[in-house]
């Protein structure tokens, strides 16, 4: 049944949590990555140790292939939703 009253929450105050809330799941996912990347140190990628490849340096890229960062990058994010 709803309410006929007013609205009491202000659409600037829904936003302002909205992002909050987007802040804070970054966080820790940024926080489970950094974890991630202790525990399991034989794993990491090459990509950001200055290695170039010619698909990069031309800007060619396929869209319809996925990063190899995406997968751990979803579930890095489906852990901080889970947590």
């Amino acid at each position: 049944m709803a309410s006929s009253g007013k609205k009491k929450t202000t659409m600037a105050k829904l936003t302002r949590e909205s992002r909050l809330r987007e802040r804070r799941l970054d966080k820790q996912a940024r926080k489970n990555a950094r974890k991630y990347a202790a525990a399991h140190p034989e794993e990491q990628s090459d990509t950001f140790s200055g290695e170039t490849d010619l698909s990069a340096a031309t800007g060619e890229t396929d869209p319809s292939t996925p990063s190899e960062t995406e997968p751990a990058a979803a579930q890095v994010v489906a852990q901080a939703i889970d947590a």
